[in-house]
């Protein structure tokens, strides 16, 4: 089934969403290169679920309203565009800064949420696994730390810049600043609250992470200590580009329990 484009006002922001498939409700949250295209992992998990992929306040085709400020306005919002959308016992499925605000926003309030799939998330810190500055690599070293294999890197290089493509991806740096500039990609008070979590968590994460090394998904089940968690070899910060077939898969027997 194809995915069809959305916008909806949501606390005075103008929200752009894609979704398709059908079955239960699953919420994928973007990282902070954003979403701009529908890729092969959607569509294999549109096969089984009803798939929603928002645009973050601030990002891509969505609105940059005033009031976004820090991660807890994001998680707030999420909240509201969940019942919105009337959206029950939800698959939330976040990656990267996608995966912080997945768990911001179930510290808050669980109560729409079946079970969470975080994908190589910032959130948190861990000594001994330092990320990488996001705000200092040139954009080609960026990419290539994305991947493991450096095919997906050559390929995402090969891909032409144009004038649209430029601008989303400045308005997405500045969002992302002005969420994970400091403290540096993480809340030092998210730790502390996690316990609060009370629906499955699965933690799945690149060994070969360059971006967010993969220490910090140990620290994350020392957090979390019933989260089940998934460290997938051969794999970067993009498991759900780089190992599509076995991340899919995976979501697909956790959140079908």
């Amino acid at each position: 089934m194809p995915f069809t484009d959305h916008f909806i006002e949501i606390d005075g922001c103008r929200t752009h969403y894609r979704r398709g498939g059908k079955g239960s409700p699953l919420v994928f949250m973007h990282g902070a290169g954003g979403m701009p295209i529908v890729l092969p992992f959607m569509e294999k998990l549109a096969q089984r679920f009803d798939v929603i992929v928002p645009d973050h306040p601030g990002y891509g085709q969505s609105g940059e309203p005033e009031w976004l400020e820090n991660i807890h306005d994001v998680a707030h919002f999420y909240l509201d565009f969940l019942a919105r959308l009337e959206l029950e016992r939800v698959v939330l499925v976040g990656n990267s800064m996608g995966g912080w605000m997945a768990m911001e926003i179930a510290v808050r309030n669980t109560a729409p949420i079946a079970s969470i799939v975080l994908v190589s998330p910032a959130g948190v810190r861990a000594e001994g696994a330092e990320p990488a500055d996001i705000f200092l690599l040139p954009q080609e070293d960026m990419t290539r730390r994305l991947f493991h294999d450096q095919r997906f890197a050559e390929a995402r290089l090969a891909v032409p810049e144009t004038p649209e493509s430029i601008d989303l991806a400045l308005k997405n740096r500045h969002t992302t600043a002005r969420l994970a500039w400091e403290p540096r990609l993480h809340d030092p008070m998210l730790p502390k609250w996690l316990h609060r979590i009370d629906v499955p968590v699965s933690i799945v994460w690149g060994a070969q992470d360059r971006i967010l090394p993969a220490g910090i998904a140990h620290e994350l089940k020392r957090l979390l200590p019933k989260a089940e968690l998934n460290v997938l070899e051969g794999c970067g910060h993009l498991p759900q580009v780089e190992k599509m077939e076995e991340f899919c898969d995976l979501v697909v027997r956790f959140a079908c329990r």
